[in-house]
């Protein structure tokens, strides 16, 4: 039996070397050893010569930290502070206005072009231009055009028709043997803005009448007819990044509700399917998805439209959550509206075997029902004092059909109307007007300052200028302008059409002088400096009122 105490001879053999492999490490390691009293006092602190060093870095961080305050301070110096806002001026004769006006608009505004008129209703003399015959972007002054062709066109006192017709006769028992129509006649106030109750309010008032009319039942379809228009929903020239917005509603002579449509989450029981609608109600646009009801009150929904028209909804909403809506603009509104006029006639008990489709109403059909708007003067001025550019782009398509509602209304047939309305109405040149919407939304648009004043001195002498005059906003008073050029001689005075977007400022419209004259005045900026443009507007305007001859 081998003695494990005691190594092999193999073993023993190197064993001095190992001895000495030892020894050599426990020298090593003596040495390590023998370091670490200079890592403790690295722990407890720097070497003397170290601190110093560290001292002198920190002292030069500070140093360098106040020469760049110093610079700073120097730059600051160096550079003149921005020019105050422009003061407006009271200016005592033409010469002086002129001289007061081009000083404030190149005061402050650092780039850009000006397209500018100011001319004496009074007098009927030009007192300031720039620039005037340049075709520039107007925004939403171009609803000042818009609202002129309208007027002149149909008068302040007309009214739009939505009509309920039908193609077949009404048996004893109430059954519509045919279809049923709803003809659109591009009626902005076709909703609840002006018919109080459900978003389906119009739609129900027909419906209702339908009913009263004695029909319970059509064994037909119903049938939406959009022909008053063009069938082009988009203008051209407004942007991809506009579609969503309420503001871009699409354009139809058969709309409700300004076209946007409300998709309504409510919770259900925990656990279980919220309870989603849309307002108004259609039978063309179906709910897809699901909405989960959950603990909390919370909610995290999202609703879109799908490749098919529908509406996808999902999500979770907490059961204490109170009621959620969301709104959607509506991609095809005569599909829509349609769709909502069956929905109210199955709410009003008539049942309806066919089904929701477009078609155009048929020249011998009778009519059952109409639901009227308010007169075109409210309907501008609602417009205007809004800017609401959906009622801007209904109501120049329908000044192109005329009183008779012969023409077919569209874009192209409207910058037609409007270059005549100058040419022959005015006597101005309109060659370089351009009109591809009645809003003044797309980019595609242009207007001269000379065009909008030629256009407002007309307006102010025409039958219908007092309802063009009223539906202007009032500067200090009205919604669009009532922070604007405030507790001077324009508050309440200076009424005028507003125009902003993100490389617009305009404002055109009225003001009278200290001495009484009326004058007319269009000032319309396009470029990056808009807010200095606004600033100058003001201080403009404000000097017009001023102003003494």
């Amino acid at each position: 039996m081998k003695d494990i105490s005691s190594p092999p001879r193999a073993y023993a053999r190197f064993s001095p070397l190992v001895a000495g492999a030892l020894a050599l490490l426990l020298g090593l390691g003596a040495v390590e050893l023998n370091a670490a009293p200079s890592e403790a006092a690295s722990v407890h602190g720097p070497a003397p010569l170290e601190l110093q060093a560290r001292r002198q870095t920190a002292a030069q961080r500070k140093a360098a930290a106040r020469r760049a305050t110093q610079r700073r301070a120097a730059q600051r110096r160096r550079t003149p502070p921005p020019p105050p806002p422009p003061a407006a001026r009271s200016p005592r004769g033409a010469q002086a206005l002129r001289l007061d006006l081009g000083s404030i608009m190149t005061s402050r505004t650092r780039s850009g072009t000006w397209s500018a008129s100011v001319v004496s209703l009074t007098r009927g003399d030009t007192l300031f231009q720039a620039n005037a015959d340049v075709p520039v972007l107007p925004a939403s002054t171009m609803k000042l055009l818009t609202a002129a062709a309208a007027l002149d066109r149909l008068g302040p006192n007309y009214r739009f028709s939505t009509d309920i017709l039908r193609d077949g006769e009404v048996d004893a028992s109430g059954t519509l043997n045919g279809n049923i129509y709803i003809r659109g006649d591009g009626d902005p106030a076709f909703s609840r803005r002006f018919h109080p109750g459900k978003y389906s309010e119009p739609v129900d008032k027909l419906a209702r009448a339908v009913a009263a009319a004695g029909i319970k039942r059509v064994t037909g379809a119903v049938i939406g007819d959009a022909t008053a228009f063009d069938n082009v929903l988009y203008p051209d020239g407004w942007l991809d990044r506009y579609k969503g917005a309420s503001y871009a509603a699409r354009v139809s002579a058969l709309s409700l509700a300004e076209n946007v449509l409300w998709v309504t989450v409510a919770p259900g029981r925990s656990g279980g399917a919220a309870i989603v609608t849309l307002e108004p109600a259609t039978t063309t646009i179906g709910i897809r998805g699901t909405v989960r009801s959950v603990a909390g009150g919370g909610a995290a929904v999202r609703a879109s439209y799908m490749s098919d028209g529908n509406i996808q909804v999902n999500g979770r909403i907490g059961v204490g959550s109170p009621v959620r809506r969301f709104g959607l603009v509506v991609n095809n509104p005569p599909v829509f509206t349609t769709g909502a006029f069956h929905a109210a006639l199955q709410n009003a008990g008539v049942a309806v075997s066919g089904g929701a489709k477009l078609g155009k109403t048929p020249g011998g059909a009778t009519k059952v029902a109409s639901l009227l708007s308010p007169p075109l003067e409210q309907l501008v001025a609602i417009m205007n004092r809004e800017s609401i550019n959906l009622f801007a782009e209904l109501l120049l398509r329908n000044a192109v059909r005329g009183p008779g509602r012969e023409a077919q209304g569209s874009a192209p047939a409207a910058e037609s109307l409007l270059r005549g309305f100058f040419q022959d109405k005015m006597g101005t040149n309109a060659s370089t007007l351009a009109v591809a919407d009645g809003s003044g939304l797309s980019t595609l648009d242009r207007v001269s300052g000379h065009q909008m004043a030629e256009l407002l001195g007309y307006a102010h002498t025409a039958p219908w200028g007092p309802a063009f005059h009223a539906s202007l906003p009032v500067a200090g008073q009205s919604k669009l302008l009532r922070r604007r050029m405030r507790q001077g001689m324009a508050d309440g005075n200076l009424h005028a059409k507003t125009g902003t977007t993100n490389n617009v400022l305009a404002l055109a419209g009225y003001v009278t002088s200290e001495n009484g004259e009326v004058v007319a005045f269009s000032f319309i900026y396009n470029g990056a400096d808009r807010w200095n443009a606004r600033a100058s507007i003001d201080a403009m305007g404000e000097t017009i009122a001023r102003f003494v001859r």
